[in-house]
């Protein structure tokens, strides 16, 4: 979600509810952190292997919906509904330009001849995944200070500026750069012997290790405390607020404590996946609903209905399954073998694979593009179409 002011569409009158919905759809939609954590920890109980565990299964029956879904999530809005139609024209560096020009770089880079671009395949491969996590890292952050930003604009305190700074550092330092040591010290970033390790040291020591550890566990829970302590001396405090603070903080913690990197994983992405598949629900049901083109009048009995948007999505990410996997996962990790089977298994090891590479990359670098244009509510024209989820 992008980073832009709330304002308009109302925002400046308090509105007669706090949650982006209900208490209910919060719940299962984007603070599911405060129910998943612990019930991972449950399943996860007594096995020294996080995925032999019934952790998997259930990671399982989130990505397969989820995963992918949540990726042409954006898109979907931008391209399928017709209150963004005006903005494919007005915003065309945004929504057309950008993301062609992304899938053209990528496509470029991965199925270039070595005679033409003198490096392996896989050394691109690697420095693309590198760019990735960097992106991925600061999207991830940059959702938790979105859905911090609508949480304190449905409390009525859209213009508190020390309010909107101290979710942006919150989201930025616990939710990104905390994130990213806590994996460090995991060891779990991808091709992270190529890039972090070399940048400090072969060996860490005993004593740098631990004193990152602890010190990081600190810092997340003091940054914590201070969230939590400006928000009740709110004159209108959040519940919703606390309690998004109170699951973030949560899910870094469990990447701090958590003997398998796994747990973290399945928190963090599952959590990230769902508040993006509902958000866009209630942003695309709720929006314009006059089609403008034979294409919006295939979708409108779609677009009008929220759950027809998750379930829509939700087949799309289940069909994409093998094909976004093969730049994603390692053939050990793989869910799409469950589904598809040997074919599944063919493409990852196909003449395709460049190609498929070239998709992977591209819809996620496309993906972290469009989710910024499509909830950029600095924009009085994203506001418009995103009026959905705005208004109360």
């Amino acid at each position: 979600m992008a980073t832009g002011p709330l304002r308009g569409n109302g925002q400046s009158r308090t509105p007669p509810t706090c949650w982006i919905k209900s208490p209910a759809w919060d719940l299962v939609w984007v603070l599911n952190a405060l129910w998943l954590a612990p019930l991972v920890l449950l399943l996860s109980w007594g096995h020294d292997d996080a995925r032999a565990s019934p952790v998997d299964g259930l990671f399982f029956a989130f990505a397969v919906p989820l995963w992918f879904g949540h990726r042409v999530s954006s898109a979907w809005l931008a391209y399928a509904t017709p209150a963004y139609r005006p903005l494919l024209v007005t915003q065309r560096l945004r929504f057309v330009v950008a993301p062609l020009a992304v899938a053209g770089a990528c496509f470029a880079l991965l199925l270039a001849p070595e005679s033409a671009l003198p490096m392996p395949l896989t050394e691109r491969v690697v420095w693309l995944a590198v760019l990735d996590y960097l992106l991925v890292s600061h999207h991830f952050s940059a959702q938790h200070f979105g859905l911090l930003s609508l949480y304190r604009a449905r409390a009525g305190r859209a213009s508190e500026a020390v309010t909107r700074r101290l979710d942006r550092w919150f989201a930025l330092v616990v939710g990104g750069g905390f994130v990213v040591l806590a994996e460090a010290l995991a060891g779990s970033i991808a091709f992270q012997d190529r890039w972090i390790d070399p940048l400090l040291g072969v060996g860490w020591s005993d004593v740098l290790v631990r004193t990152l550890h602890y010190g990081g566990i600190a810092f997340v829970l003091i940054l914590t405390a201070l969230m939590l302590y400006v928000e009740l001396r709110s004159q209108r405090a959040s519940s919703p607020r606390i309690a998004y603070v109170v699951g973030v903080s949560s899910m870094v913690l469990v990447a701090f404590l958590a003997r398998d990197p796994f747990l973290f994983m399945v928190l963090w992405s599952v959590q990230h996946w769902s508040s993006a598949m509902g958000l866009v629900s209630l942003t695309a049901s709720g929006g314009d609903q006059a089609p403008g083109t034979h294409w919006h009048q295939l979708l409108a009995p779609i677009n009008r209905r929220g759950w027809a948007v998750l379930l829509v999505l939700a087949v799309v990410s289940t069909l994409l399954l093998p094909v976004l996997e093969v730049e994603a996962v390692t053939d050990e990790y793989a869910y799409a073998d469950r589904i598809f089977g040997d074919a599944a298994r063919w493409l990852r090891s196909s003449p395709f694979v460049p190609a498929l590479l070239a998709v992977g990359f591209a819809t996620g670098f496309i993906h972290y593009l469009l989710d910024r244009a499509v909830f950029r509510f600095s924009s009085s024209e994203i506001r418009q179409a995103a009026r959905g989820l705005l208004r109360s």
